[in-house]
């Protein structure tokens, strides 16, 4: 309990009464022969907002209750000290004022301006982020544990809690996440059922090329089946005949939220004895119940990734996660993560085995150090405490933010109804699905126009859009001389890679800003814009 002591001179931490404090005071800092004081609150109201309580113990007083807006420079000479804080004391307060300033600096400098069609932009994402995140950012800079530490505990057992999954392991961004769970079924300690250089994954060549890159850097060969343009999503009447005995893996993302047919892959795998990977980097929320299956996106894989990046359904600026309900497999991902080192210890912490110098190795010597020993050629992958703290205060937001993302999903639908046929496709949810929206994905008809040229007349209107990222992966530069199979000729994936585009939805935009979004798509559509 921090307490207060009696003192003969004045210095930070101190407790100093003035004629201009209403009462006592705490001294800040000095300079100059000014003390910065912080004064007790009036009267000692329990109203006032940015109090601050401080425990203290002089002649039995009552707990020094401190009015965080009300500093003062106080000349050092007229200050008259009646004790010290407690280092725990002075720690306590200097974290509030901390948190006092995140919150009135939010307030002040961080809030939305006014929205002016065509001269405010209507970004596809964006960080949507309050005085919470701000707070829990300071608060982990008073800790200035520079990497993992307790607010990525808390983060990583509340993500899984969420998820419904037993573990869930930060990592510094989704690509990362995904080259953890593509490295980790490569491990020697999964046996007969690790993959090896060589085995196949059935995956897509329409999305994100972190998806693909972990398979080719593992030395594993993507099969490459095609998509329905209208989802984005893998065909399921393909994986079947896609499989052969090299294939050891499915690999697919729910894209943009929408979740692949679930069943039908699991399904599949189930017959084959295939590994199955989710990349929910896009789909942080989404359900799927069908076919007896019934749970989030990300619950039915061996693994599942996901991302924090800005732009994702929570952020805390760079940062990803794998869910998994093996422990294997978790302690696999936590060697690959952290060096391949064998240790399971946290940063800062040593001999939770209560082993430590008592693990047998063949080649090392009798006694190494276990902290030393690595398992796998592994990487350093992990996140600051900073970010997770920051992650932490989003998950506060995470079920009203995937709630806004589908009303947000109803209103354009609504507002773009009637333009739905031969000119442009809309989205729709897959079957038993409930999609975690992440964009609003489009395809314009073979005669609605030229695809670029909507783009650009909607950048000129200030309007964000976003292709579905590499189209067709095996048409891009960083394919050439990539070994992969192609199981099914990739007609709908072509459609995307030259048809379609995506427009935002997420929970930074207003109404006004999806108006002119739908306004000005309905305007190059209808208007002779088109060319």
């Amino acid at each position: 309990m921090p307490i207060m002591s009696k003192i003969s001179s004045v210095s930070p931490g101190n407790i100093v009464r003035h004629d201009a404090l209403p009462g006592r005071g705490v001294v800040l800092r000095l300079q100059d022969g000014l003390a910065y004081v912080v004064s007790e609150a009036a009267g000692g109201s329990d109203a006032l907002d940015g109090c601050c309580l401080v425990p203290q113990a002089t002649d039995g007083a009552l707990p020094l209750r401190l009015d965080l807006w009300n500093t003062q420079r106080l000349a050092v000479a007229d200050c008259e000290p009646l004790g010290a804080l407690a280092p725990s004391g002075l720690d306590l307060l200097f974290r509030a004022l901390g948190r006092q300033a995140a919150k009135g600096h939010y307030g002040a400098c961080h809030t939305p301006g006014v929205f002016t069609p065509d001269v405010s932009p209507v970004p596809v994402s964006g960080k949507c982020y309050g005085a919470p995140e701000m707070e829990n950012l300071v608060e982990a800079g008073f800790d200035f544990w520079l990497t993992t530490g307790r607010f990525n505990d808390a983060f990583e057992a509340r993500l899984a809690d969420w998820l419904g999954r037993k573990f869930c392991l930060t990592a510094n961004s989704g690509s990362s996440a995904n080259l953890l769970a593509i490295a980790a079924l490569t491990s020697p300690k999964l046996e007969e059922r690790r993959l090896r250089p060589g085995d196949e994954v059935l995956t897509v060549a329409a999305g994100f090329p972190t998806t693909v890159a972990p398979l080719v850097q593992c030395g594993l060969v993507p099969v490459f089946l095609d998509v329905d343009p209208a989802t984005g999503n893998v065909r399921p009447e393909q994986l079947e005949a896609a499989v052969t005995d090299k294939t050891r893996l499915i690999f697919l993302a729910h894209t943009l939220g929408n979740p692949f047919d679930v069943a039908a892959v699991m399904a599949v795998a189930r017959t084959h004895n295939l590994w199955v990977v989710e990349d929910c980097c896009d789909a942080l929320g989404s359900r799927y119940a069908r076919d007896g299956l019934d749970g989030m996106c990300g619950g039915f894989g061996h693994i599942a990734t996901f991302s924090f990046y800005p732009a994702h359904h929570i952020t805390m600026g760079e940062g990803g996660a794998v869910a998994t309900d093996d422990p294997l497999l978790r302690k696999i991902l936590m060697s690959f993560r952290d060096w391949g080192r064998d240790c399971w210890c946290p940063p800062g912490v040593d001999n939770t085995c209560s082993r430590r110098f008592d693990w047998k190795f063949p080649l090392l010597p009798a006694g190494y150090d276990h902290k030393y020993v690595y398992s796998h050629l592994g990487y350093n992958l992990k996140i600051t405490d900073m970010q997770a703290a920051v992650g932490l205060a989003q998950l506060d937001r995470l079920d009203g933010f995937i709630q806004d993302r589908k009303r947000n999903f109803a209103y354009l639908t609504e507002a773009l109804a009637d333009l739905e046929g031969p000119w442009l496709t809309l989205p729709k949810a897959t079957p038993g699905s409930a999609p975690s929206w992440f964009g609003y994905l489009m395809t314009l008809g073979p005669e609605a126009g030229n695809r670029e040229e909507l783009l650009q007349y909607m950048a000129e209107h200030k309007i964000g859009t976003r292709l579905l990222f590499a189209g067709n992966i095996l048409r891009q530069p960083c394919a050439e001389g990539m070994p992969h199979r192609v199981a099914a000729p990739l007609d709908g994936t072509d459609v995307i890679l030259r048809r379609s585009f995506w427009i935002g939805l997420y929970p930074g935009l207003c109404r006004e800003q999806l108006d002119h979004a739908a306004t000005c798509l309905r305007r190059w559509l209808t208007s002779g814009k088109r060319a």
